[in-house]
């Protein structure tokens, strides 16, 4: 009877998962830089035979340029397992600008705070509109507190 790593590797062998097998691919290229430089990529992917970073700051493509020799020589010397399906002719990368999906989630989300006054304050306003304005309010607060 198999196990489930057995299983896995079954299905991703098969030709209808190949993208599995780029995206693993990726992936262990990925684990070969600097932690510092793999947080500045937001994503890659391989089109044409060549493998495309995308990075979210200008500082890591150029830390990104300064390296390329360097990771080209190396995988082209000692290429990883996860990569001997997948032909990979070039590394290129480019920065991206826009903006993380997960802020624009946080902007929608309606912040509500509990009500930290009593309604026990008086109202000095010589202007008629805004005194029944802050006295309404104040009529709001105590009936929210009660």
């Amino acid at each position: 009877m198999k196990n489930a790593s057995q299983i896995i590797k079954s299905i991703q062998n098969k030709p209808q998962f190949s993208k599995l097998s780029k995206y693993k691919c990726i992936k262990k290229i990925q684990s070969i830089f600097t932690p510092a430089l793999q947080k500045m990529i937001k994503f890659a992917y391989i089109k044409n035979d060549t493998l495309f970073f995308v990075l979210n700051h200008p500082a890591g493509k150029q830390e990104f340029d300064n390296n390329i020799q360097s990771i080209k020589s190396a995988l082209n010397f000692a290429r990883p397992q996860e990569c001997s399906e997948t032909v990979i002719d070039d590394i290129k990368a480019f920065v991206t600008h826009t903006p993380n999906k997960k802020l624009q989630t946080i902007e929608k989300k309606e912040l509500r705070y509990k009500e930290r006054s009593s309604g026990d304050f008086s109202v000095n306003i010589q202007n008629s509109k805004l005194n029944s304005l802050v006295k309404s309010i104040r009529e709001i607060i105590k009936a929210k507190k009660s």
